[in-house]
């Protein structure tokens, strides 16, 4: 539907309505006939046009206009007190019409008999229809706002993820260059096996890092194959015992943090033949742990910072569990938690309830958008069954069954929309979500 078409339907709608309640308070429905139903009828939406547009018009220029966000108050008064004065100026004008062009009078005659009173419907209707206007219009821009702050957290959480994933690409190939290049001074023939594996590693790189969790078996094979290349450098001067497989073979890790684990206790650590590196991997109440004997190296490279502080920063993305990291005098152990949620519900934690947040909000906003619908079109369907009610048999009023009926309907409906706090209110439905999931987590989390 067109802004035009949409505007049309807005104005024809209100002039149903302020027809049925100028009818009900002052005239009862009292029709000599058809035609005289259609000529009233024909003035209230004649009066509903000029001043739902002139109101309409004031609107769009006032939502132009520039505000702060601490103007709220004055843009509301600023609104109304223009309503008013464009409702009294229009009212003037087509009474002014009224009188002259349908009754035939002159201007001097219908200056003469003008009353304030003549004005006091037309305004209190045109300030209630305003009033509520600007309470939706502020109210959809609040949620609105609501939605774009959880969409951009969402999907700053979302950027950085996959910013840290990106690290490992060209971090992996880097340090595995630097391995060749010593290799290749070292041990050449070693150099052209590490170049051949090496291949083989990097893929598995380049395959999962756009993963958010990996099984445990495929870090422990692909550790395995990376010890391998590393053990071709060092030779006997590296020890490590990797298991086979995981306890639990659902149990997921953030993809590639066995491989900077073990390449960081080697860049931080004395390997040499008098001095064996002893790397073991093992899991332990529901991490799987990387430890090695502490022998620091006495001048350490300045390093990219990208391996523990990664892992840290990607666990933290997807779960409140933490990455221990223990220090002693001879030994040297990382912790990384093991997920165990089923990989087809995953998703990661912070940004599932941003992504949630969003959600809620948006079935707000359609909840919201319904119970507009369903109050159009009690204000359309109430008033038509007035007047057929009234055309028919006035001597007994039905309409006010289904009036009363769909009404008690929409209560509830806005009760559901606007109430935030209370029973079956929007807080309560999110504690009762929240109070579920958190049941959730704890069955599927381990």
């Amino acid at each position: 539907m067109t802004k035009t078409a949409k505007n049309l339907l807005i104005v024809f709608i209100i002039g149903i309505i302020v027809f049925v309640i100028g009818n009900a308070l002052y005239d009862g429905f009292d029709f000599k006939n058809l035609n005289e139903f259609l000529i009233e009828f024909s003035f209230y939406q004649l009066y509903s046009f000029v001043l739902g547009y002139s109101n309409m018009y004031y609107f769009e220029y006032l939502e132009k206009r520039t505000w702060k966000k601490n103007e709220s108050i004055k843009r509301i008064l600023i609104g109304i007190f223009g309503s008013v004065i464009i409702t009294l100026i229009g009212l003037f004008f087509l009474r002014a019409f009224t009188v002259t062009i349908y009754f035939g009078k002159t201007f001097e005659e219908f200056i003469a008999n003008e009353t304030l009173e003549s004005y006091q419907f037309g305004l209190w209707i045109t300030l209630t229809i305003v009033v509520i206007f600007h309470f939706i219009y502020f109210y959809n821009k609040y949620q609105q706002n609501k939605i774009k702050e959880q969409k951009v957290i969402a999907g700053t959480a979302s950027a950085k993820f996959d910013a840290l994933k990106n690290q490992l690409d060209p971090h992996f190939l880097f340090n595995s260059l630097n391995v060749l290049t010593s290799l290749i001074e070292e041990n050449p023939n070693n150099a052209q096996k590490f170049t051949t594996s090496l291949s083989k590693v990097y893929r598995y790189v380049l395959e999962q890092k756009n993963k958010e969790l990996v099984t445990v078996d495929e870090e422990l094979e692909f550790a395995k194959t990376y010890m391998s290349l590393l053990k071709m450098r060092f030779e006997d001067s590296i020890i490590f015992d990797i298991p086979e497989k995981a306890s639990n073979p659902e149990s997921k890790v953030v993809p590639l943090s066995l491989q900077l684990l073990l390449e960081n206790a080697v860049k931080h650590n004395t390997v040499t033949a008098n001095k064996p590196l002893h790397i073991k991997v093992y899991e332990h109440n529901g991490t799987l742990v990387v430890e090695n004997n502490f022998q620091p190296k006495q001048i350490v490279k300045k390093g990219s910072g990208v391996g523990l502080s990664n892992i840290m920063q990607r666990y933290q993305l997807l779960t409140d569990k933490k990455v221990n990291i223990i220090k002693e005098t001879r030994r040297f152990a990382v912790a990384i938690p093991m997920l165990t949620k089923q990989i087809s519900i995953m998703r990661t934690q912070s940004t599932s309830r941003m992504h949630d947040g969003y959600v809620r909000a948006r079935k707000h906003v359609e909840d919201l958008k319904e119970f507009y619908y369903s109050l159009i079109s009690y204000c359309v369907v109430i008033p038509f069954l007035i007047f057929v009610n009234y055309w028919t048999s006035w001597h007994y009023q039905w309409f006010w069954w289904p009036m009363f009926g769909w009404g008690i309907g929409l209560v509830f409906q806005a009760y559901k929309v606007y109430v935030d706090d209370g029973v079956l209110g929007r807080n309560w439905e999110k504690r009762k979500i929240d109070e579920f999931m958190k049941d959730e987590e704890k069955q599927n989390w381990n």
